[in-house]
């Protein structure tokens, strides 16, 4: 018969495990760390993360954030290493080996090739006297008082204290490095941030013959008529030269409804908003949704030095970009 237990007071035990074991690192960072991080920025080639089983699940993880946060790194899996992607690794590398027992069959294997090609070897155990820990260059201990598994055997405190201090190798050397936000963009395109800080308005706008445009002897509805052709719920009014004289949107439509204004012969000069907000292409799209929030208008347009539209896009541009 199943013993019955308090769900929640086995979650608060493994939490205050994990974060002891958690508060035990943190008073064991030393000057191995330091030199760690030194072999890092100082590495030439790539950062190769190893580890086998659950070590290797948090290698992943942070060679993954490693890679992102400015350390070109990578993923090796120990058992596939010694049947040819050891060749991964040059002699510009440095590798980070996990394992809490720091005798990992799989791992021991590849020592030997590792030092002599003099690969440096950095190596997070939880056993300083292990194989592992005495022959790497740098060792960092990882090690905990007990796991939160009540049986002591599966991986949970240690996996838990070699992610953080993987989590902390990686951003001291992102501070080491001066990594801002736009580098960080550079390496996640695909991401919120990436979009963001990547995407330009050149790279939304409607351009060339997708621009709704009339001059301004234009009736009203041949204002509208190009509005509704063109989608964007907008139109570009043109002085004689090309320069932008204003704009004339579907809420201006909904004023001049109720003026009672003649659609086939008044003019859309009569009726248009003048001196309407504008930008430039080269400016983020996250700058434009500000912009657009800001003054609480749906839609711009981009003009080129000389005040002549080169493009416009509306709100539903910015959500299909994803920028908002």
């Amino acid at each position: 018969m199943k013993q019955a237990i308090n769900f929640c007071e086995t979650a608060r035990r493994v939490i205050d495990i994990e974060k002891a074991a958690i508060e035990h690192l943190y008073s064991s960072i030393n000057g191995d760390f330091s030199k760690a991080c030194e072999l890092l920025l100082q590495c030439q080639g790539k950062v190769v993360v190893t580890g086998m089983g659950k070590s290797g699940h948090i290698a992943r993880k942070i060679a993954a954030s490693l890679a992102s946060t400015g350390t070109p790194s990578f993923f090796m899996h120990p058992g596939e290493a010694s049947h040819g992607d050891l060749g991964m690794i040059s002699p510009q590398d440095v590798v980070i080996a996990l394992s809490y027992s720091g005798e990992s069959n799989e791992i021991l294997a590849l020592l030997p090739v590792i030092k002599r090609w003099n690969v440096p070897l950095v190596c997070i155990t939880g056993n300083p006297e292990s194989t592992m820990a005495q022959e790497a260059h740098i060792h960092l201990n990882a090690s905990v008082e007990k796991e939160a598994c009540p049986l002591g055997l599966a991986p949970t405190a240690s996996t838990t204290v070699a992610l953080v201090l993987g989590d902390a190798l990686a951003v001291t050397l992102l501070e080491a490095r001066g990594f801002r936000e736009a580098d960080f963009a550079l390496s996640h395109p695909g991401g919120a941030l990436g979009r963001r800080l990547l995407i330009r308005v050149s790279d939304i706008m409607h351009q060339g013959a997708e621009i709704p445009c009339v001059p301004l002897h234009a009736s009203i509805t041949e204002t509208l008529l190009e509005m509704s052709g063109k989608g964007l719920g907008m139109v570009c009014i043109l002085n004689p030269d090309g320069t932008l004289a204003g704009l004339y949107t579907d809420g201006d439509l909904r004023r001049t409804l109720n003026q009672e204004h003649d659609l086939h012969s008044t003019q859309i000069r009569e009726v248009m908003t003048p001196g309407c907000i504008t930008i430039c292409d080269n400016l983020l799209a996250a700058e434009a949704v500000k912009l657009m929030e800001e003054k609480k208008i749906n839609g711009l347009i981009v003009v080129d030095p000389d005040h002549k539209p080169v493009g416009i896009f509306n709100m539903l541009d910015l959500v299909k970009a994803r920028v908002m």
